[in-house]
């Protein structure tokens, strides 16, 4: 997934190259090169001197930090294994899991560790990261939430018989996710519990976005769905008939998504 910030267009690639594109016209910046394949999208922040910087992570096992005026490194954060998720920045921190199981929170002045919480199985899946909480699934079946300051799970749902590759919306009282189990789950924040879940008829890697009081994720059944968010009960779908891996965005009174038949859909309302 692309990451747009003041007029540049940051998105990284399989051939390991982060790339730097001016949205205006599309022509190159720069590329940043990374030694392993790039999944994940990439993620910003401003430095302490208020230039942007851009995070991004690799299958080099490293959490890259790039400046975005000259695409040279700021620093690098090493981890045991793969970075297939994107990191989430709060609070001076960025949260990431990774193919080594860890949950890894880290500074990001300098990409030193803060803290490291073990989730049980890799990690496929970005995180949410929201007041000093952290909203993860694993490949081992399990959502769950991790404190940061405590270091450690706090809750976990085991009521799925598939792993999370989705990236859950976060709301205000509840948290939602996509799962492989061909559902989505929305569970409490405070406990985990299950609020409701909507069955889908295949697999949801797609990450749902909460607006309103809706919410809109794609499955691999060719559908794209909207659901409300109260009772987990089906507004509208619309068959495309090819899988939807990629997650929904809203703007402007439109719903945008691309599908794995290699086209971008926008939907709107009735002209």
């Amino acid at each position: 997934t692309p990451c747009v910030v003041e007029g540049k267009v940051y998105a990284g690639s399989l051939d390991g190259f982060l790339y730097a594109l001016d949205a205006k016209d599309g022509s190159l910046l720069w590329k940043y090169e990374t030694e392993g394949q790039i999944l994940g999208a990439a993620n910003w922040m401003r430095s302490p001197e208020e230039r942007i910087w851009i995070l991004v992570g690799s299958y080099d096992n490293r959490l890259h930090c790039v400046d975005s005026t000259n695409g040279k490194a700021v620093w690098t954060y090493e981890t045991g294994n793969y970075i297939n998720g994107s990191p989430a920045v709060s609070d001076n921190m960025t949260v990431f899991g990774g193919c080594d199981a860890m949950i890894h929170v880290v500074s990001i002045i300098d990409g030193s560790k803060i803290k490291q919480i073990d989730s049980g199985s890799y990690i496929a899946a970005s995180a949410a990261f929201v007041d000093g909480e952290v909203y993860i699934g694993n490949y081992d079946n399990v959502f769950m939430k991790a404190d940061v300051d405590a270091g450690k799970v706090v809750w976990q749902y085991n009521q799925s018989d598939a792993p999370f590759f989705s990236s859950p919306a976060v709301g205000d009282n509840v948290v939602i996710v996509g799962g492989r189990d061909e559902r989505v789950h929305c569970l409490n924040r405070d406990d985990g519990k299950v609020v409701w879940t909507f069955q889908t008829r295949g697999e949801v890697d797609s990450s749902p976005v909460i607006c309103g009081d809706k919410v809109i994720v794609g499955s691999e059944d060719g559908r794209l769905y909207m659901i409300r968010l109260s009772d987990g009960s089906g507004v509208w779908s619309y068959e495309i008939g090819q899988p939807i891996t990629s997650s929904p965005a809203v703007a402007r009174a439109m719903v945008v998504v691309g599908c794995n038949d290699g086209y971008v859909y926008a939907f709107g309302a009735e002209k």
